[in-house]
């Protein structure tokens, strides 16, 4: 028998075999990369349109939780633009006395300070709210309506729903909200 012999039969991988096995792991391994930052990017834009949606709702029930002829008192088309001054009664003690129009102009304020994300802090700057949030009030008789527009990361068709809430954008993004209270 001839000790060296050669084997006929080959065992084990190439190289180039290993390289391709390796290119085909790589690029599985980026494609899964790029699907979890197009999913994180989705997460965060529908968090701020649920935001958006349960600010709208917030400020319809401070509304109905109000007497109905400070209906007026409520509309304004610049909600986020600078925070109004803290009102002199804030009317958030139990048993505090508050007329309808101080509790009015103290639910603006609260409901300013959450769209504009200042209830939510890091070092004395905002990390909550939307951004560049904007809100609306309009009334006509019983029938309320309050736009939510916030600035989206990526580009798009303008929202334009409400056009004189925010400022005309291809990120703007707005949330409406209809309502009759009586």
């Amino acid at each position: 028998m001839d000790k060296y012999r050669t084997n006929t039969q080959q065992r084990g991988m190439t190289f180039i075999e290993v390289l391709v096995a390796l290119f085909l792991l790589i690029v599985g391994l980026l494609g899964a990369v790029a699907m979890q930052a197009t999913v994180k990017k989705s997460s965060f834009d529908a968090m701020q349109r649920s935001l958006a949606s349960s600010l709208a709702k917030d400020m319809i029930e401070r509304m109905r939780s109000n007497d109905p002829d400070t209906l007026a008192t409520y509309a304004k088309t610049d909600y986020g633009v600078a925070l109004d001054a803290i009102p002199a009664n804030r009317c958030n003690v139990q048993g505090a006395a508050c007329t309808a129009a101080q509790m009015a102009t103290n639910d603006m304020y609260e409901w300013e300070l959450a769209l504009m994300g200042a209830d939510v802090t890091s070092g004395g700057d905002r990390r909550g709210g939307l951004i560049d949030a904007r809100g609306c009030v309009s009334h006509n008789a019983n029938a309320v309506q309050v736009v939510v527009t916030w600035k989206g990361r990526t580009s798009t068709t303008d929202a334009k729903k409400v056009d004189n809430c925010g400022a005309a954008s291809d990120k703007r993004r707005q949330v409406v909200v209809e309502a009759f209270i009586n």
